[in-house]
């Protein structure tokens, strides 16, 4: 949450506020060192993001939890090789914002952003769009801390996928903006990316294997 004007206002004009500063400051370096140390600990095997100076360890995801984010990957995917339109990776990129570092569920970057990165890349930017899929551990961060940090770095569109509702909530990030506004909550019909150009699918495809193929068959002949 942004720090409000008035908030601020009274901040910078307390008489400590010289001893706040330094405080602050002393916090950041001891949570930049612990940032360099989680950096290079991380491994393939394991799954972690750094968030507010703490390292986050996940534990292993449940079968539904896969089985939706294969789904949208498999066509979210193939539509994006098919149209030369950037790249798609799942958990294990490592989106390092200005003080979090985060390995979102599934993310997509645009062809520009996609052509910088070489086979040797760690450490990526924010993505152009990025899909979360709820579990009981995380979906308090997938709402509250990534969803305003992925909005203030510009991330433009971001999907919550429910798997036990089997519902998408899409927001998106108006120009200007560094807060979300939902366009939809979906548990029918299609949805339509508004980054991936063209990128339109059943809802039901990332919840139904048979729906799935029928679009992803769909998507390979266009």
């Amino acid at each position: 949450m942004m720090l409000e004007e008035f908030e601020l206002t009274s901040l910078m004009s307390r008489p400590d506020l010289p001893r706040i500063a330094a405080t602050i400051n002393a916090t950041l370096e001891a949570e930049r060192q612990r940032r360099q140390r989680f950096r290079a600990d991380l491994t393939p095997s394991v799954k972690a993001e750094f968030i507010a100076g703490q390292m986050v360890m996940h534990s292993p995801a449940k079968a539904k939890h896969l089985r939706v984010t294969d789904n949208l990957v498999s066509l979210l995917r193939h539509y994006v090789i098919a149209n030369q339109s950037g790249e798609v990776f799942t958990e294990k990129a490592l989106i390092c914002l200005t003080r979090n570092d985060y390995e979102p569920d599934v993310c997509f970057f645009n062809a520009e952003k996609a052509a910088t990165f070489d086979g040797d890349t760690m450490e990526f930017p924010a993505p152009d769009f990025i899909v979360e899929v709820l579990s009981d551990s995380t979906a308090h961060r997938d709402r509250g801390v990534k969803f305003d940090d992925y909005a203030l770095h510009g991330v433009k569109e971001y999907w919550i996928i429910d798997c036990d509702a089997e519902s998408v909530e899409q927001y998106i990030l108006p120009n200007g903006r560094t807060n979300y506004d939902l366009a939809h909550k979906l548990t029918e019909g299609p949805i339509e990316s508004i980054v991936v150009s063209g990128f339109r699918i059943p809802v039901i495809a990332l919840f139904d294997t048979q729906e799935n193929q029928q679009a992803l068959r769909s998507i390979l002949e266009a």
